[in-house]
C-alpha cells in the first residue's frame, strides 16, 4: 500500500467506529449493520491492522517504541532491573523494546498479528492480585484513538492506574522513572480538536496520578512519558471530564476523552 493508501484506510476506519459507536448507542439498528458491512468490506480490524503496522515502517516514520527507548535508556542507565512492559495495542514482538534487553515485554492486542503477542483486550484483562503482575512499563502507543467511545478513552487511561507497580518506583536525581505510561496519539487530537489541547489532557492525567516527564511532537504524532503516583497532591482520583470545547473552530476534529 502507498503511504497515501495506508493513511486514507486508517482514517476511514476510525470514522466508521466512530459512526458506529453513535448508531449503537441511539439504537438505530439499520445504520449500525450498513456500518459493520463497510468496516468488512474495507477488510476490518486485520486490514486496519496492516496498514498500521506497515505504517511503523522506517519509510514511514520509524517504530515509536524507539522515542521510549531513547527516553528510559539513559534515565535507566543505573539500573540492573530489567523492567516489566506492558504493550497494548501490540503489532510487533521485534520492535525496538522488544530487541533492547531492557524490558520483559508482555504484548497483548485485539486481533493478534504475530507470534508472542497475545490476543486479549487491555479493558478485559483480569486485574493484578500482586506485584508480580503489574508493570513498571505501559505502552499506548496509537491505542486510545482508535477507542470509539469519549468515556471508553477516558476508562482505559483510568484502568491504567490499576496495572502500574508503586513498588518499583526508580528515580534518576530528582526525577521519576518508573512506574510510567508511554503514550502517543495523533498529532491533530490535541492540536486541532475542539475539545481537546494538552491543557486539558494534563488535567485530565494529574488526576489520575500522572506527571509528565517527557514530550515530543513531530507533523504527525505527539509522544508522551508520564510518570505514576497513588500519592501525587495533585490526584483526583474521582475527578469528572466531561465534552467541553477548549478550542472553537470549523475545521477542526472533535476527538475527546472524556471521564466520569
Amino acid at each position: 500500500m502507498s503511504a497515501k493508501a495506508t493513511r486514507t484506510l486508517i482514517r476511514s476506519h476510525h470514522q466508521l467506529h466512530k459512526a458506529l459507536a453513535e448508531a449503537e448507542k441511539n439504537g438505530n439498528q439499520g445504520k449500525i449493520e450498513s456500518l459493520r458491512q463497510q468496516i468488512e468490506l474495507q477488510g476490518g480490524l486485520k486490514r486496519y491492522q496492516q496498514a498500521s503496522l506497515q505504517g511503523q515502517a522506517i519509510d514511514r516514520g520509524g517504530d515509536s517504541s524507539k522515542v521510549l527507548l531513547d527516553w528510559m535508556n539513559p534515565l535507566l542507565a543505573e539500573s540492573k532491573t530489567e523492567l516489566r512492559l506492558l504493550e497494548v495495542g501490540a503489532l510487533s514482538a521485534t520492535n525496538a523494546c522488544s530487541r533492547s534487553g531492557l524490558f520483559s515485554v508482555t504484548r497483548i492486542d485485539l486481533h493478534s498479528q504475530a507470534k508472542g503477542i497475545q490476543q486479549q483486550d487491555f479493558m478485559e484483562r483480569p486485574l493484578p492480585k500482586s506485584n508480580e503482575e503489574r508493570f513498571a512499563v505501559i505502552s499506548l502507543s496509537l491505542v486510545v484513538n482508535y477507542v470509539p467511545e469519549l468515556v471508553g478513552r477516558g476508562e482505559m487511561l483510568r484502568r491504567t492506574c490499576q496495572f502500574m507497580n508503586v513498588e518499583q518506583q526508580i528515580q534518576n536525581g530528582e526525577r521519576q522513572v518508573t512506574p510510567a505510561l508511554f503514550l502517543v496519539l495523533p498529532a491533530p487530537c490535541i492540536f486541532n480538536s475542539r475539545y481537546m489541547d494538552e491543557t486539558r489532557l494534563t488535567e485530565i492525567m494529574q488526576s489520575l496520578g500522572y506527571h509528565l516527564e517527557e514530550r515530543k511532537l513531530t507533523s504527525k504524532l505527539i509522544y508522551y512519558l508520564w510518570s505514576y503516583s497513588a500519592t501525587r497532591s495533585d490526584r483526583r482520583p474521582h475527578a469528572a471530564f466531561a465534552k467541553k470545547e477548549t478550542n472553537p473552530g470549523a475545521n477542526r476534529n472533535n476527538f475527546s476523552i472524556v471521564l466520569e
